[in-house]
C-alpha cells in the first residue's frame, strides 16, 4: 500500500506549525503553604480624633496608649526558597483591656516576607471607630522553629493615625 504524497506532505506541515506548541514553558509546581499563625501582643497610639470618637460614638472612654492582645492567622506562599514570599495575615485584636475595656480590631493584611525575614503589608482595618487601610512593616527574627515577628502598623483616618506596635511568637510546624 503506498501512501499519497498529499498526506506525507500534511503531516510535515501539521508537525512543522506544532513544534512551537511543544516548546511551551512547563508549569511551575505548585507554591509551598505554611502556616504561620500566633499569639500577638503589643500596644497602639491613637490620635485625639480616635479617642474623641471612640467617646463620642461607642461611649468608650480611653487614653490614648491602649493594649492590643489577640491572634495572627497567617499563611506563607513559597514560590522559591530564594526570593520574597507572599503572605496573607489576618489580625484580630482586642485593645484596651488594661483600661478595662475591650475595642475589638480586625485587620487583612496582603504582602511580601524577604528571605532575611524583613516584611511589608498593606490591607483593611475595622474597629468601633471606622474602616481605614493599615500599613505594616516589620521584621520577623527566626530561632531554631519559632518565629517572632515584630511589626510597626499605621492606619490613618479621617480622624487620625493610630500607630500599632506588635510582637508574639508562631512555631515552624
Amino acid at each position: 500500500m503506498r501512501i499519497p504524497q498529499r498526506f506525507i506532505g500534511a503531516a510535515f506541515l501539521i508537525l512543522g506549525l506544532s513544534t512551537p506548541a511543544m516548546c511551551q514553558p512547563i508549569v511551575p509546581p505548585p507554591a509551598d503553604v505554611i502556616a504561620l499563625s500566633g499569639p500577638r501582643v503589643g500596644f497602639t497610639v491613637l490620635s485625639q480624633g480616635s479617642v474623641d470618637t471612640l467617646k463620642k460614638d461607642n461611649q468608650i472612654t480611653v487614653a490614648p496608649l491602649i493594649s492590643q492582645f489577640g491572634w495572627q492567622f497567617e499563611k506563607q506562599f513559597y514560590s522559591t526558597q530564594s526570593g520574597p514570599t507572599a503572605v496573607t495575615e489576618c489580625v484580630v485584636l482586642l485593645g484596651g483591656l488594661d483600661q478595662g475595656v475591650a475595642i475589638p480590631s480586625l485587620n487583612w493584611l496582603v504582602g511580601l516576607r524577604t528571605k532575611e525575614g524583613t516584611e511589608f503589608g498593606i490591607g483593611p482595618n475595622i474597629t468601633p471607630a471606622g474602616v481605614a487601610l493599615a500599613i505594616a512593616a516589620g521584621v520577623t527574627i527566626r530561632a531554631g522553629v519559632i518565629n517572632v515577628p515584630v511589626t510597626l502598623a499605621a492606619v490613618p483616618s479621617k480622624y487620625g493615625t493610630r500607630v500599632s506596635v506588635l510582637t508574639g511568637f508562631t512555631l515552624r510546624k
